[in-house]
């Protein structure tokens, strides 16, 4: 694990009109891919607006590999439904990592981030300086299904003896 960049929380928060897949509802919950990673969130019982308010943890090697969320509907008797995918971009936030804002205030604004068709977001998102760290809170608009969209926000975890993104050289 030498080539071990960090770790990257991804706190899923909650899902805003799901798409129903079973009779009046759904069971949702998501899946991380990364790589040859994949973790997962609880699940939410006949809601379509779900919230989870777990934190997933993924071990970043290469800030190019995609991430892709995943929303399925639990079922008992046959295989999960895809409620739709998103790809979290984590690039312009690792872009704010590198300026070093050692110095802000809470609450500023290192970057903003709009949406295009380039990434998946539904809203501007905010690299923020917040306690001493950059967080990125982030609506995905989810693709592949007729409606849906998942919040959550990443923030970067150095590994103790490294500074994976610090700006000296």
């Amino acid at each position: 694990m030498e080539n071990l960049l960090g770790l990257l929380r991804v706190r899923v928060r909650k899902g805003i009109n799901l798409a129903v897949r079973d009779t009046i509802s759904s069971d949702p919950y998501v899946v991380l891919t990364m790589g040859q990673q994949k973790l997962k969130t609880c699940v939410v019982k006949n809601n379509c607006n779900p919230e989870w308010n777990d934190e997933l943890t993924l071990s970043i090697t290469d800030v190019n590999v995609p991430i892709t969320l995943t929303v399925y509907d639990r079922d008992t008797l046959t295989l999960d439904d895809k409620m739709g995918d998103a790809e979290i971009d984590i690039k312009p936030y690792t872009e704010s990592l590198k300026m070093g804002s050692e110095n802000l205030p809470n609450g500023c604004i290192v970057k903003r981030v709009q949406p295009s068709k380039t990434n998946c977001l539904s809203d501007e998102s905010c690299c923020v300086w917040n306690n001493g760290k950059i967080v990125q809170d982030m609506c995905l608009r989810l693709r592949n299904v007729e409606c849906g969209e998942v919040v959550l926000q990443i923030e970067w975890i150095d590994l103790p003896g490294r500074k994976a993104f610090s700006n000296e050289t």
